[in-house]
């Protein structure tokens, strides 16, 4: 057979098996040159030693080879007329301290109320706090007011109405500070209440919350509430509420939670228990966390001279507040009240909720009734999720049930 009909060797064939030897060299050739640059083994993990990895690195680097290379040959350059970007020079980042205190605020369809609150902000002798306005989707010109006015503010704004809770967990995931204090839109605070707040949770370390004396805006003689108690039959009461103040809660003393209305929270029980309960929405959301607070062990403490006077009802009407009370009433006992209790108190809470049914029937042809009758229907047929988280939190209690019993009131 002459030479030019011989079969000649097929390149594609010959480049198919090149590559594995190739490899093999080369990893060779770096297990060598690995061996002789730091005879001594100085400064050399001891996994870089190990076979299986020396090959998957050595891999790596014949990877990244061709990748390189493809990029050279894929490299066009710049035409003639290419202008570069010009370079750009930034100052450099300041360094931020994180305040002691993190105040915020939510917000809907408050802009006739939110200069009054924000003045009072401006005004605290303790100065060491942040102010964090969580706007909740307004429809009014909040959102226009808060970022021509207060610019120094942190403003977050929801894309759509996610509710109070929601936007108080909002707040909080955003706060820097080491207490996390909310306030409502529609109070006023004192000079001296932040610094009142501050100066309780420094006297008291066994504290998760620290609640502020709450008077009517329009009638400051008057309290809303000092502390929020809880009733044997589960129904929390509001201390002091509609009272004329004269001194007789002056005292600093213990209360079973706060109201979220103008309350001061420590920040790492606020993340071990994950906030309010958004399930509920608004209302009650406050003495739940604070219920589960006080079964993880922590106490909630007053502070008398801690005064903010609010607007009653100017975030949330009376159909609202009837419903969401009725229907949170229901879910708050079903996931926080200990067995033991249930069944020494069951009469009382039975007798506490057909007293509020009766109520509201007598009383059908108002809103407000129809509302409360909604909210305890509501409040049944969501039992079933709530009885899931009750699986979670009872198994963690760290106070005793006879000592729950003693913070419980008969009236």
């Amino acid at each position: 057979m002459s030479e030019e009909l011989k079969p000649q060797p097929d390149p594609a064939k010959s480049a198919r098996h090149k590559p594995s030897t190739t490899r093999a060299e080369q990893i060779n050739q770096a297990k060598e040159k690995l061996a002789t640059a730091d005879s001594e083994g100085r400064n050399r993990n001891p996994i870089v030693l190990d076979d299986t990895y020396s090959g998957l690195r050595e891999d790596n680097r014949v990877v990244m080879r061709n990748a390189i290379a493809l990029n050279l040959e894929n490299f066009r350059a710049a035409p003639e007329g290419f202008t570069p970007r010009p370079a750009r020079s930034f100052p450099p980042l300041r360094e931020m301290t994180a305040p002691f205190v993190s105040v915020i605020v939510p917000n809907y369809n408050g802009v006739r109320h939110l200069p009054v609150v924000l003045a009072a902000l401006h005004r605290q002798r303790f100065t060491d706090f942040e102010v964090i306005v969580v706007d909740d989707a307004s429809s009014d010109d909040s959102v226009a007011l808060l970022e021509s006015a207060y610019p120094d503010i942190r403003l977050i704004v929801n894309r759509h109405n996610a509710g109070f809770v929601q936007s108080c967990n909002t707040g909080a995931a955003a706060a820097r500070g080491r207490l996390i204090v909310l306030l409502n839109s529609d109070t006023e605070p004192e000079p001296a209440w932040l610094a009142e707040l501050v100066k309780a949770f420094v006297a008291n370390p066994h504290a998760a919350t620290v609640t502020s004396k709450l008077l009517l805006f329009d009638r400051r003689d008057t309290l809303h509430t000092t502390g929020d108690m809880l009733g044997v039959d589960g129904i929390p009461r509001n201390r002091g509420v509609w009272e004329r103040d004269h001194g007789q809660y002056d005292a600093a003393t213990q209360v079973f939670s706060g109201c979220g209305g103008a309350t001061a929270y420590r920040r790492e029980v606020w993340e071990a228990l994950g906030g309010f309960d958004e399930t509920f929405w608004m209302y009650l959301e406050d003495v739940d966390f604070g219920f589960r607070a006080r079964l993880a062990g922590w106490e909630a403490v007053f502070a008398p001279e801690a005064r903010v006077y609010h607007r009653l009802s100017a975030s949330g009407g009376d159909v609202l507040a009837s419903y969401y009370v009725g229907r949170n009433t229901l879910w708050l006992i079903a996931k926080n009240m200990p067995r033991t209790l249930l069944r020494r108190n069951a009469f009382a809470i039975v007798a506490g909720q057909l007293a509020v049914t009766l109520a509201a029937l007598r009383n059908w042809r108002g809103a407000a009734a129809r509302a409360r009758l909604r909210g305890q229907v509501d409040g049944l047929l969501g039992l079933p999720r709530q009885l899931q988280k009750r699986r979670t939190i009872q198994p963690r209690r760290q106070l005793e049930d006879d000592e729950l019993a003693s913070l419980l009131i008969t009236r």
